[in-house]
């Protein structure tokens, strides 16, 4: 097994072994003992995320999201971090992990390793979704007004998020080459990778790079808490929509679960609802106001524009 993939299996299974289930209320023990010999346990629901942005943020949404599953679908759900995107994909396709959130890009990358996986849902903004391409206030670039003058970026110090990012590398790379803008045009000869969305606003803001590209609803984000100052970072161009974000359950779901669970799954997330105060606090964390249905073929031009930029192959 290559070095990285060893990796990823002993961080994933800590994560496995320190991360408790989160059990409805009806099925926690007051004293949880070790099962007994011979006495069988329920299967847990094993979740998880494409790490997007920082640490603390995606555990505090998805220790919630586990308690409002657990709460509905009645069996116990465990949220397990994973280090990178590669680290979801990988993870899912040995089936480790039953139900993740991907972007559009690690969604194709995921299905496509793991034949029968299902597309469960997607938020209501992820039907066309959006990156902003941003720039350090004090690198002389201005905002532009067409996908051309992205050319302004030539010679710049410039960063991507995740290099399996949709929002902060796959489309943004597309458009950027749609504008004549190769990678080796970038100052050195090559783009950076910070490894998520604020560190990409974060590094933009420090002058560390001079441009970037990142989510939109990160960006927001970071404007509304102040992360972001706008006397430092500026936006200068929003991208067309494209499909995104997207909820992907193991095929085997119904067979571990019980007949129907799949469908009882897409139900639950898709009857999310903001009159809920639960689940209106995990709307607002995923920056929608509900799920909705999706299938694979919304996903179609993340493949396309994944396999032209060698990103699926």
């Amino acid at each position: 097994m290559p070095a990285r993939e060893r990796v990823t299996a002993v961080a994933l299974g800590l994560a496995l072994a320190l991360t408790p289930a989160v059990l409805p209320p009806a099925l926690r023990p007051a004293n949880a003992q070790a099962p007994q010999a011979g006495q069988q346990t329920r299967p847990v629901l094993r979740i998880s995320a494409i790490p997007d942005q920082n640490p603390e943020k995606l555990n505090r949404l998805y220790g919630q999201v586990a308690q409002q599953l657990s709460k509905q679908l009645g069996v116990p759900v465990q949220y397990v971090p994973v280090i990178d995107y590669a680290a979801a994909v990988s993870a899912f396709r040995t089936g480790n992990l039953d139900l993740v959130w991907f972007g559009g890009l690690t969604g194709v990358q995921a299905r496509l390793q793991k034949p029968g996986a299902q597309v469960i849902a997607q938020r209501d903004i992820d039907a066309s979704f959006h990156s902003v391409f941003i720039a350090n206030a004090a690198s002389g670039l201005k905002p532009i007004t067409s996908q051309k003058g992205l050319g302004e970026l030539k010679g710049k110090r410039f960063t991507f998020g995740s290099e399996s990012s949709t929002s902060g590398r796959l489309m943004p790379q597309f458009f950027l080459q749609q504008a004549g803008v190769r990678l080796s045009d970038f100052a050195g000869g090559a783009p950076g990778f910070s490894g998520s969305h604020d560190a990409t606003i974060a590094l933009v803001q420090s002058g560390a790079y001079q441009a970037g590209a990142v989510n939109e609803q990160v960006w927001k984000d970071n404007l509304r808490s102040g992360k972001a100052n706008r006397n430092k970072v500026i936006a200068i161009w929003r991208t067309p929509g494209y499909p995104d974000y997207h909820w992907i359950g193991q095929p085997n779901l119904d067979a571990r679960f019980g007949k129907g669970f799949t469908g009882k799954l897409r139900g639950a997330i898709v009857s999310w609802r903001p009159s809920n105060p639960e689940q209106k606090a995990i709307l607002q964390l995923f920056g929608a106001q509900q799920f909705t249905g999706a299938k694979a073929s919304d996903y179609a031009p993340i493949e396309r524009v994944g396999r032209q930029i060698g990103k699926i192959r």
